[in-house]
């Protein structure tokens, strides 16, 4: 069975993928998927992404070393959005948080909620 043949790709050829810690549940992380990142990712058990706003293909962890090992993909009702428990090394956000998800909107304050693992220069060098 393919999957990809189960999905619906938008009219960009993307899908969002909703990344989740296998053993804790927390969200760590969404990126878009097109058809080529989907199967790369199911083929190497490691996650790959389409990057909207670098126009690529990518693999978490290429530069950062922070890689993702598949678990288990899962995909909705629909088949519109994907659901993909991993492995986790290291932090998933690039700003070096373990969730992309680390801020939280407490009526008009912001509160950041987790501490931060490493801070962007230590994962990819100073710009």
């Amino acid at each position: 069975m393919n999957l990809s043949e189960h999905i619906k790709f938008n009219s960009d050829g993307l899908v969002p993928a909703i990344i989740q810690d296998a053993t804790t549940g927390r969200v760590l992380m969404m990126a878009w998927m097109n058809q080529a990142s989907l199967e790369k990712t199911v083929e190497t058990r490691k996650t790959h992404f389409w990057s909207r706003s670098r126009k690529k293909f990518w693999m978490k962890g290429e530069s950062s070393g922070h890689t993702q090992n598949v678990r288990d993909i899962a995909f909705d009702c629909d088949g519109d959005t994907l659901l993909i428990q991993v492995d986790q090394t290291g932090a998933a956000c690039h700003e070096g948080y373990r969730s992309c998800f680390f801020r939280s909107a407490e009526g008009e304050t912001i509160r950041v909620t987790e501490e931060r693992l490493l801070s962007p220069e230590a994962i990819y060098g100073k710009k």
